[in-house]
């Protein structure tokens, strides 16, 4: 899942892409597919893909390499890996970067991210019009709507696409429903009737929240503006605009979250990392925490963990910040991408476009990866049902993410700085003041070094 590499690691290899990739503002360009046909023949006999290893496996990944040679004729070298940015990093270091990459935004390491930032992801927009390899319809004809127009595939806000939507996960705050059920208890729909649960659970020994890893507060701090301020103020606030941190809705979703970890297993900021998050997992499968930020992963994830009796699990999305107010669970998803350093930039794109193929979206959905693909959510059984209904039960999409900034010495990423504190929030580090004071002043760099 989200896994890290040490800081000294990503600085250097930072330095390393910027080495092989040059330092330009301007993304990389490559060679242009026939549009709406993937007939232009391959320049190479085979590629290499590097993608992540998460819950899925990697089996998966196997099958579908498999079935591209078979389909197409070209080979993949294929590599995966639960730390992938340490398998990966030391050759791209020397200016040799896989032709296709699997690994998502809002990893510890920041690998995805600091591609993005340096512009040197390739441009795949006319993978949209190509046609799906072994199939009669176009990419976009497959993809859902809306997945393609946003910030997590295009950073840059230039109407063009630049990674590819996978693996999509309606996220929320997971729970043991049987736990509810055997104590009558309800489950939230505001914010207020959140801390009422929170202190019911405090006499009964048991607190109302924890998280895995700070990284896990991406999804549930986008859903939270969303809730608190609507798509406006998601959008001003994602694009870092001047004032918009003094705003009485800045303010309240500082509070709910300053709060929150008030509420929060004192325990969790000391396993809230790539090696011990799971224990945090576990804390709401023991009936130690009620609540958790997650994705529908895991289920998959904590398949063999102990639990307590009668344990089943339950997803919300976050409460309303009013009585009747909308409701939102955000719909992260994974991303496929092509470094512009890659040699071969037009196979890679076949790769892409594969992807959605029927084929490939069957071996993935066995695995229970599924992709934003229409009519897929039909086929599905069992807890994916429950979970990608979400949006049937009322609760609204969220999607997007902060606008990418030219990096910049000195200051870190959204990570670092909005997320990451929540750990000192809940140890008493530092106070909810200092906090919105420190993204403040980098808010402020990242407006002046925007990427457009």
């Amino acid at each position: 899942m989200k896994k890290t590499i040490a800081m000294l690691l990503v600085l250097v290899l930072a330095l390393g892409m910027l080495a092989g990739c040059g330092s330009s503002n301007e993304t990389a360009e490559a060679p242009a597919a026939d549009s709406g046909d993937t007939a232009a023949e391959a320049p190479a006999a085979e590629i290499s893909v590097a993608a992540i290893e998460t819950a899925y496996g990697s089996e998966m990944w196997q099958q579908v390499a498999e079935a591209f040679t078979a389909e197409t004729g070209i080979k993949v070298n294929l590599t995966t890996d639960k730390n992938l940015e340490d398998v990966i990093g030391p050759a791209m270091q020397g200016g040799e970067f896989p032709d296709v990459i699997h690994l998502a935004t809002g990893r510890e390491a920041g690998l995805t991210e600091q591609f993005i930032k340096d512009n040197n992801i390739a441009d795949i927009t006319d993978v949209l019009s190509m046609t799906v390899p072994g199939e009669d319809v176009t990419v976009a004809d497959k993809i859902a709507g809306g997945f393609t127009e946003t910030s997590l595939t295009n950073p840059y806000g230039d109407g063009k696409t630049y990674l590819a939507p996978m693996f999509y996960s309606p996220c929320g705050l997971f729970y043991n429903a049987g736990l509810f059920a055997e104590k009558g208890w309800e489950v939230p729909t505001t914010w207020d009737e959140m801390w009422e649960l929170g202190d019911k659970g405090t006499e009964e020994g048991i607190y109302l929240f924890t998280y895995p890893t700070t990284g896990y507060f991406d999804a549930f701090m986008y859903a939270l503006m969303y809730t608190v301020g609507g798509p406006e103020f998601f959008d001003a606030a994602t694009h870092y605009e001047e004032g918009i941190w003094d705003t009485a809705e800045a303010q309240e979703c500082f509070d709910i979250i300053a709060k929150l970890a008030t509420y929060t297993n004192p325990i969790t900021p000391a396993q809230a990392n790539d090696q011990d998050f799971t224990q945090n997992q576990q804390l709401v499968l023991d009936n130690k925490a009620l609540f958790m930020p997650n994705g529908t992963w895991i289920v998959g994830e904590m398949a063999e963990a102990p639990r307590a009796e009668g344990f089943q699990w339950g997803m919300t999305a976050l409460p309303a910040a009013t009585e009747g107010g909308d409701r939102y669970s955000y719909t992260w998803f994974e991303q496929a991408w092509i470094p512009a350093g890659a040699e071969n930039i037009d196979a890679a794109k076949q790769f892409i476009a594969f992807l959605y193929s029927d084929t490939a979206c069957e071996i993935f959905a066995a695995a229970g990866a599924i992709q934003p693909v229409l009519g897929i959510a039909d086929t599905l059984e069992g807890d994916n049902q429950m979970f990608y209904s979400i949006y049937d039960d009322g609760a609204k999409a969220a999607m997007g993410n902060f606008a990418s900034y030219t990096a910049v010495a000195g200051l870190g990423t959204v990570r670092e700085v909005f997320m990451d504190p929540v750990n000192s929030l809940v140890n008493g580090e530092i106070t909810e003041e200092q906090w919105i004071e420190n993204i403040k002043t980098a808010s402020a760099q990242m407006l002046a070094n925007i990427q457009s």
